[in-house]
């Protein structure tokens, strides 16, 4: 199979998978429940979503912010404006090619701030390790919270979650085993390979050498605290969920958090996740649908908004470079 093939299948297979799944979530319904569904979207109160979008929004300033902590240590203080609408944009890019933003973040930083591409990305990709242990952090927090009803929901799903840690740790040793010979070769594209690794290991060691490493460690609280409000705020605008626990919201974020990695934005999936662990909870699947679908429908819009701006603004920012 050709590169660009293969390039274009990862576009069009995850956008096809949502398609579907879009498809099928409206196939599961009847004409009664779309009716409520709709009526639950447009009876909803908007003033809680526009909160929502606000948390949402703020997180985003507090990931430039805590970025720019990561790159001082390698000498770099990009402005805080190139920080946000690279970040904007990277969100953007990856509705249309999944993992395409963190390229995109990397380069624009590389363009207007002069970060060179490898630390840049480093960085960016230190982000991604320390978001997925703080989703780690409230998985385990939503498991011993409701540990019988998670392992129960798990069991009737058919999911083994021994197997999976088991993978992950032989993806781990094969890892390193691939480190070990690459650190050894004298094949001149594989050393290549070494020198940008070398490269991304120094923005992933950052986080070590920062100096304002309590800073670091409130804005990565702050993000995710902001990240869970949005669910939090986001269950007041239908009357129906306005009176779930944080049980229920934690959840519901976890599989929503799962489920945006499927396919392009979570298009189809998202929004059916969130629905199915709220129905799992005992809310009706009119009331579970519209939760899902305004939240993801005003986190998309926002993403799409801001984003696109950000990329009509950035060369005006940066003119005088």
């Amino acid at each position: 199979m050709s590169k660009g093939l293969k390039h274009k299948l990862k576009i069009i297979l995850p956008l096809t998978l949502g398609v579907f799944l879009v498809w099928y979530s409206y196939q599961q319904t009847t004409p009664q429940d779309r009716k409520l569904i709709l009526q639950n979207i447009r009876e909803a109160n908007y003033f809680w979503v526009v909160l929502s979008l606000f948390a949402g929004l703020l997180s985003h300033f507090m990931r430039a912010w805590r970025w720019n902590l990561m790159l001082e240590p390698m000498g770099y203080r990009p402005r805080m404006g190139n920080n946000l609408m690279a970040i904007l944009i990277a969100y953007l890019a990856n509705l249309g090619i999944p993992r395409s933003g963190e390229v995109f973040r990397a380069t624009t930083l590389s363009s207007y701030e002069k970060v060179p591409f490898d630390k840049g990305f480093g960085t960016i990709v230190a982000e991604r390790v320390i978001d997925l242990g703080m989703l780690l952090m409230v998985v385990v927090i939503a498991a011993l919270l409701q540990t019988d009803v998670i392992l129960d929901f798990f069991a009737e799903k058919g999911i083994n979650p021994i197997y999976t840690l088991l993978s992950l740790l032989a993806l781990g040793i094969a890892g390193l085993i691939g480190i070990y010979f690459l650190n050894r070769t004298r094949i001149p594209f594989l050393q290549k390979i070494r020198q940008f690794l070398r490269g991304l290991l120094e923005g992933l060691t950052s986080i070590f050498k920062m100096k304002r490493k309590t800073a670091f460690i409130g804005y990565t609280i702050g993000i995710w605290a902001l990240y869970v409000g949005m669910f939090w705020l986001i269950k007041y605008s239908i009357p129906e969920t306005s009176g779930l626990g944080i049980n229920e919201i934690l959840a519901a974020f976890v599989a929503g958090a799962f489920a945006m990695s499927t396919t392009n934005g979570g298009i189809g999936v998202y929004p059916l996740a969130v629905s199915k662990i709220l129905v799992f909870y005992g809310i009706s699947k009119a009331s579970g649908d519209a939760f899902g679908w305004i939240m993801w429908t005003s986190q998309t819009l926002m993403v799409v908004l801001f984003g696109a701006l950000s990329f009509l603004y950035l060369p005006f920012y940066n003119k005088s470079k």
